[in-house]
């Protein structure tokens, strides 16, 4: 008798956070291919798959849609065998329409979150023209696909069609209610969870002048794009960080309650905001290793899959300092921005501005108009004290305002 394999949450799947099933893709009795998607399981990070590890057929799922999960956990059991009859399809298989071969392969190559879209509007893929690479759809193509669905609902309703809202009294309020997602309240249970119940908050600021940055981007953004990276500005403050956690390298560490660990690697890690979706860090490993064009690439690269929902749980783990440019929103300053746990710091980059500035040029006070921004460094005040905090944000200032023009890397 062949012996039933239990499917177990992979304990690399998760990096100290809860994870929650979202959805099963199977139904039990259904049948499975080797490697095939089964499960997708959510932590505040990322949307995960796991996959069946043989061919068979589903026997018992164990821990059913929205309940929580932990690595090592059992989540169903399957009974071998290559040539199973196929068993009935489960209710998000065949809500993935399209009967030809090619709509069946482009449905395997969803990620989970454009899939999950795909069901909530019950869209037939074979509709979608997808723009990602080779032809991937991607979560953008379907939204563009929901809202020309919607706009056309809109210019069909005739003037007569049209209800007339209900006639509101005076003081009536009226509001959308929003439910939260699974990632918006971890990222809250991790905010509250930083600011008042593990580490006291305290924030430097300091002002930067860009002018040497801006020289340099503008000599050499071709040059990097010809060699497949985008020379964004995030890129130089990344590489200002890991010259200051040089100068001082306590910012690049871990406090516990028996010792502070201060990691050799710096693995810079970069608030990407997902608009009404929340936040996602992903990580730029080993970035002390890195020129500025490696870096400018791995950038671009992390950026875009985060922005598709195509990160893997590797892509956000082991984050030991973070990056929130969150004057690319417009803000000059924001305090304090919150720290990732079990981070010592965070910096903020605010928005770039030209302003007047007073120079010395020969000895002699000068009125100049420069590229400014604000960067400031919110500490955990039980690792640092001001004296390394202002001395972190004197080495990134000289940095970026001494970067040299003819640099290529």
């Amino acid at each position: 008798m062949t012996d039933i394999i239990e499917v177990h949450f992979p304990e690399e799947q998760q990096d100290g956070t809860e994870a929650t099933i979202t959805q099963w893709l199977v139904a039990e009795g259904d049948a499975v291919q080797a490697h095939d998607a089964i499960v997708e399981i959510e932590t505040d990070k990322v949307v995960v798959e796991v996959a069946a590890p043989e061919s068979g057929r589903i026997m018992d799922i164990k821990i059913r849609q929205d309940e929580e999960v932990n690595p090592g956990d059992v989540l169903c059991t399957l009974m071998p065998g290559e040539n199973l009859e196929a068993g009935k399809s489960s209710t998000r298989e065949k809500a993935l329409t399209g009967d030809t071969q090619d709509v069946s392969k482009e449905r395997n190559r969803l990620s989970p979150a454009v899939r999950q879209r795909v069901l909530e509007h019950n869209i037939d893929i074979s509709r979608v023209q997808g723009t990602g690479h080779d032809g991937r759809i991607t979560l953008q193509d379907v939204e563009n696909l929901v809202t020309a669905g919607k706009e056309t609902g809109k210019a069909a309703q005739a003037p007569g069609d049209i209800t007339p809202p209900n006639p509101q009294k005076a003081g009536d309020v009226t509001s959308d209610i929003i439910p939260h997602d699974k990632m918006r309240k971890r990222i809250a249970d991790s905010m509250v969870t930083s600011l008042l119940h593990t580490a006291p908050h305290v924030t430097a600021v300091f002002e930067a002048d860009l002018s040497a940055v801006m020289r340099h981007r503008k000599a050499n953004k071709d040059a990097f794009t010809k060699r497949g990276a985008a020379l964004t500005l995030t890129a130089y403050f990344v590489a200002a960080s890991i010259a200051a956690i040089r100068k001082v390298p306590r910012v690049n560490s871990r406090w516990s309650d028996e010792n502070l660990e201060i990691f050799k690697q710096i693995n810079m890690g970069i608030g990407t905001a997902l608009g009404d979706e929340g936040l996602i860090v992903p990580v730029v490993h080993n970035a002390q290793d890195m020129d500025l064009q490696t870096i400018a690439a791995s950038l671009a690269d992390l950026t875009t899959r985060a922005r598709e929902h195509q990160l893997k749980p590797e892509d956000v783990r082991g984050g030991t300092f973070t990056i929130s440019n969150h004057g690319v929103s417009g803000s000059l300053f924001a305090t304090p921005i919150i720290i990732h746990q079990p981070q010592s710091a965070i910096l903020g980059v605010g928005k770039i501005e030209k302003r007047i500035k007073v120079i010395e040029v020969d000895g002699e006070d000068v009125i100049s108009i420069r590229p400014m921004c604000y960067v400031s460094l919110t500490i955990d005040h039980r690792v640092l004290d001001a004296f390394q905090t202002n001395a972190f944000l004197v080495e990134l200032v000289a940095t970026l305002e001494s970067w040299p023009e003819t640099q290529l890397a």
